[in-house]
């Protein structure tokens, strides 16, 4: 049946002539879902390009069909820098899923080659997100990584072999994920500045990878990274409060992650927040950034909740007697950081023949500095690894400092009443 042609224009003026009309032959696109029922034009010509935007502005909400009458008047006038913002607007309202893998298979690819090719991908990645088969998406992107692999387009073929991997991780690929990754990485260790898309895209798949792979700490460094790069409103409530989870598990029960710092000071650990059902993780947290026995002991059912924590619950165990330990030799003043086996027992609740073995392990984490005397059974600290503090630990800082300042005050008054002789000659 013969399509009618768009009853509308747009009336833009515009000193660029009139499209010349060229018939080049029929193009085989990357990926042919849903061809069935379109029209396929040939690049360029206007009168199927025409005969598909009334189609597709027929099936389009009632609101967003005039959207079609700007993409034919820009397209017709090489507009192609609009065009293409026009497009990326269309995309990102929800109501037009439906529709962006026939306009990206259709319309798009007539004029790819004259946009921006990052601002290509971005709309190559909307519609291919209508492909619900992970091995059919697989060659979409493959289809599009060769297309901008260019010199002049590195970023937009990073950004697309991101995404490649992303679903070769779905699809239990790991090791053509990471040669992605890794080719990725690469190409981004070469860039003296590229768009934050482009980097959060590759940390948080970077973190997906190392999560599969139980590397914690990868994880917990590269989706830090991830969300550095992206705004708070860019994730929704239900992203958040996952990544958030995931982050705080990845902290506890990494073995090189002893300061909390950087994950306390970003608010997405605040979705967590009470009356959430997972609230206790945050309090889990922040009583290790404290050393805080008596709140682990208390919060310590709450690991069965979890696989992971309740597997590492030994672990665990000794990880927060490191920061009782480094708490303990935080709260006392530099001048008296000599303790006795005994009195570390006591704060930690870790059995005398255990402190030195304890001691030790502080010191090669980096965690303290300092000396253990075997024999009279004392630590002589001088260093402790400074850390994010909370409310309380300000407060004992505070009085810390007022003891400080006392302590200057006399020995002021007492240097001035013994010197008062030699003030007077």
């Amino acid at each position: 049946m013969q399509h009618s042609h768009l009853q509308a224009r747009l009336t833009i003026s515009s000193p660029l002539p009139p499209s010349p009309k060229s018939y080049l032959p029929r193009r085989r696109f990357p990926y042919p879902l849903q061809t069935h029922h379109l029209i396929m034009p040939k690049q360029h010509d206007p009168e199927a390009i025409s005969n598909f935007l009334a189609e597709q502005r027929d099936e389009a909400p009632v609101e967003l069909q005039h959207t079609f009458l700007t993409f034919e008047d820009l397209w017709d006038r090489k507009l192609w820098h609009q065009l293409t913002d026009t497009l990326l607007e269309y995309f990102s309202n929800p109501e037009t899923a439906s529709q962006r893998l026939s306009i990206y298979n259709t319309f798009i690819i007539s004029f790819a080659d004259k946009i921006n090719q990052l601002k290509l991908v971005k709309l190559a990645l909307g519609a291919s997100a209508q492909i619900t088969d992970d091995n059919e998406r697989s060659q979409f992107l493959q289809t599009l990584a060769t297309r901008v692999d260019k010199p002049d387009s590195e970023d937009a073929h990073v950004y697309t072999i991101t995404e490649l991997a992303s679903v070769y991780l779905r699809l239990g690929e790991k090791s053509k994920a990471r040669e992605q990754l890794d080719k990725a990485q690469k190409t981004l260790d070469q860039f003296d500045f590229v768009e934050n898309i482009v980097h959060a895209a590759f940390y948080r798949v970077n973190a997906d990878y190392f999560q599969t792979e139980g590397d914690y700490t990868s994880y917990y460094r590269n989706s830090l990274l991830y969300l550095a790069c992206t705004e708070e409103e860019e994730l929704t409530k239900e992203e958040q409060q996952h990544r958030a989870y995931d982050l705080a598990i990845a902290a506890l029960v990494s073995d090189t992650i002893h300061n909390f710092g950087e994950l306390l000071l970003h608010p997405i650990l605040n979705v967590l927040e009470s009356p959430h059902p997972q609230s206790w993780l945050r309090d889990l947290v922040f009583a290790f950034n404290r050393g805080d026995l008596a709140a682990f002991d208390k919060m310590s059912n709450n690991l069965s909740k979890d696989p992971i924590l309740e597997s590492h619950r030994l672990f665990l165990w000794q990880k927060i007697n490191l920061a009782a330990l480094t708490e303990l030799v935080f709260k006392r003043p530099p001048h008296d950081r000599a303790m006795t086996f005994k009195t570390i027992s006591q704060e930690t609740k870790v059995q005398p023949d255990e402190i030195e073995h304890l001691i030790m392990k502080a010191l090669s984490l980096g965690l303290l500095r300092g000396k253990i005397d075997q024999v009279a059974g004392i630590a002589k600290i001088n260093w402790v690894q400074p850390k994010v503090l909370g409310q309380d630990q300000i407060e004992g800082m505070r009085h810390r400092l007022k003891e400080w300042d006392s302590n200057v005050n006399d020995l002021g008054h007492w240097i001035e009443g013994v010197g008062k002789d030699v003030w007077a000659a």
